[in-house]
């Protein structure tokens, strides 16, 4: 055998060589491929899944807003038609009376025992009216008040 000869059995020996490495990273690059072709398959599923329950999410929470506004303008109006309701007006009166007896009762050196007085004195009357132990002619008819009268007739005890 010639020199030529042998370096064309070796040239051959080595192009099979090379041909069997290269089928074999070539399949092997193909089933890499087919894996990675796999998980991207399988990330845009759970991508679209995750946008699909996102986007139900949303229009859930658009849908309770658009109905939460719904409520809303509801109370509004019912708010307004409450305070235009007879007799809010004068519960609103008496919150504000109330209000300035409280600070009349801070502020006046006095008035708060007697206002306390005069308050529980009115509260037991009107118990007793409304309980039915004053007769029904006393509930109608006005009564005199505890207050006395100044009598222009007596003198004035001077010490």
């Amino acid at each position: 055998m010639s020199n030529f000869q042998v370096g064309l059995i070796g040239f051959g020996v080595g192009l099979v060589i090379a041909l069997v490495v290269y089928i074999w990273q070539f399949a092997s690059r193909k089933d890499k491929e087919r894996i990675h072709l796999a998980e991207i398959a399988s990330l845009k599923k759970m991508l679209t899944d995750r946008m699909e329950l996102e986007g139900e999410g949303i229009q859930k929470l658009k849908a309770e807003n658009e109905d939460l506004k719904k409520k809303n303008e509801n109370l509004r109006i019912t708010n307004t038609a409450l305070m235009q309701k007879p007799g809010r007006q004068e519960v609103q009166r008496l919150h504000i009376y109330q209000k300035a007896v409280d600070r009349l009762t801070i502020n006046a050196p006095g008035f708060g025992q007697a206002w306390q007085s005069a308050l529980k004195e009115s509260e037991e009357e009107f118990s007793e009216i409304y309980s039915g132990s004053i007769p029904f002619w006393k509930k109608v008819l006005p009564s005199k008040t505890n207050a006395k009268m100044i009598k222009e007739d007596e003198p004035v005890d001077e010490e």
